[in-house]
């Protein structure tokens, strides 16, 4: 199994109202996609850190096998949720990918 953990902090020009529904867009387009990639076993977004945070969200994701995280990373709707709700919006990324 390959865990795959993204960190990501939203850019500065944002509002607390706005990046409140910035995280929603993300965890719903993200999480919407369980049972739509093969190879997807789990996916979870957190958008609730807490004070001793150095970042908004985190995914935390779990993948059959690496041939399926490189999947996922090209599947059309994953491919759609990264460009329209979280690309635009995302000021870092940290990703983390290992075996479980």
């Amino acid at each position: 199994m390959v865990k795959h953990v993204i960190l990501w902090q939203l850019k500065e020009e944002y509002d607390e109202a706005q990046k409140a529904q910035i995280k929603q867009g993300i965890k719903k387009g993200l999480e919407d996609l369980q049972g739509k990639i093969p190879g997807l076993l789990e996916i979870k977004v957190y958008t609730e850190p807490l004070r001793t945070a150095n970042c908004d969200l985190m995914l935390d994701s779990k993948f059959e096998n690496e041939a399926a995280l490189n999947g996922y990373a090209v599947h059309p709707d994953h491919v759609e949720v990264a460009t329209t709700k979280v690309r635009p919006f995302v000021s870092s990324r940290v990703v983390m990918d290992c075996e479980a």
